[in-house]
């Protein structure tokens, strides 16, 4: 199998974004609401039925491909656990205005009330900022009452809110792993590469000022009381912040050239990592997107020839194009699904 070049895919939503998306692919930007480009997607967006997943050049969708050799795609190890899902989806994130705060269950939240073995976990990785502080917000800086929140959220009193959550300053490089529960929000001129468990649930704090049809949509049709019971309301103090995005050394044996993006707690949900070949770096056979963020050089395999990569390429890379390799003067992403062998069950 051979890996495959990724057109981008980006699905209308309700805020401003997607010039520096274009900007990245060497494309003509879209509508100022194109902020998102869903890669690699067998997820739609919520409560659609086919907008947001990858058609592939061959004009199938990603997701019917997957279902007919989801061995070839993802390999014998992935398939016997999650058979033809991915467990997977990769963004680019353009946030051209500060993004609502909202917040997306967990796994046992999700597969209580909405009937899916996912929640979304999901970790940025930031590529480019815009303007002079460009920040994101994580969490509450202290404990915060239910009734508060609850208030809070009703009366969008969205200027006590953000003063109670912590505001993160950002620049390109920094990685950041965001625990389902946790409230967050990416402020204006942040581009990120974001990694999340195959799903789009977001639970909405703040929606008056942004086109998402109100309250009664906000809420993924849970209610209020119930959708805020998915929110984390403790406190993240800086030492606690630390944690999402603590450095970690390579395991023995990586490749030189390869970093691991993300704090171990990621490893149930995803895995990325960071290369940047000083000779050629081998990569073991597995479904992977890698995103090139910097330079030019080759992808080299076995079974498919050679593939040249140029900044904003994104290739999908199915286990049946076995051993490869990345060559030349370039930086780039590799996104995966977690390691069967360590990852949660999720059926």
């Amino acid at each position: 199998m051979k890996p495959i070049r990724l057109a981008p895919n980006q699905p209308p939503r309700s805020f401003d974004g997607g010039a520096a998306i274009a900007a990245f692919r060497g494309l003509p930007p879209l509508d100022r609401r194109a902020p998102e480009d869903w890669i690699a997607s067998t997820t739609t967006l919520f409560g659609e039925h086919e907008l947001g997943l990858t058609r592939l050049p061959d004009g199938r969708w990603l997701r019917d491909a997957l279902a007919a050799d989801p061995e070839g795609y993802l390999g014998p190890a992935h398939a016997a656990v999650w058979g033809c899902d991915p467990a997977l989806l990769v963004k680019l994130l353009d946030a051209g205005q500060r993004l609502p705060i909202h917040v997306h269950p967990g796994r046992e939240f999700a597969r209580r009330h909405l009937n899916c073995p996912y929640g979304k976990t999901e970790a940025w990785v930031v590529l480019e900022t815009a303007g002079a502080h460009p920040v994101v917000y994580l969490g509450f800086r202290a404990d915060v009452d239910a009734a508060e929140l609850a208030e809070q959220v009703s009366a969008q009193d969205t200027t006590s809110m953000l003063a109670a959550m912590n505001e993160v300053p950002v620049s390109p490089g920094d990685a950041i792993l965001v625990p389902a529960g946790l409230p967050h929000a990416i402020g204006a001129g942040v581009f990120v590469l974001e990694l999340q468990e195959p799903t789009d649930f977001s639970i909405m704090l703040e929606w008056a000022e942004f086109d998402m049809g109100g309250a009664e949509t906000a809420h993924l049709g849970l209610g209020i009381d119930l959708a805020l019971q998915s929110v984390d309301r403790s406190a993240w103090p800086e030492s606690r912040l630390r944690e999402l995005s603590a450095e970690r050394s390579p395991d023995p044996g990586t490749a030189a050239g390869v970093r691991p993006l993300f704090p171990a707690a990621a490893d149930p949900y995803f895995r990325a990592d960071r290369i940047v070949p000083a000779g050629p770096v081998p990569l073991e056979p597995g479904f992977s997107v890698i995103t090139v963020l910097a330079g030019s050089g080759e992808l080299t395999t076995r079974l498919g020839g050679d593939h040249a990569l140029h900044r904003g390429d994104v290739l999908l890379v199915p286990y049946g194009a076995g051993t490869t390799a990345l060559t030349g003067p370039l930086e780039a992403i590799r996104c995966r699904p977690p390691d069967p062998a360590d990852a949660e069950t999720v059926t």
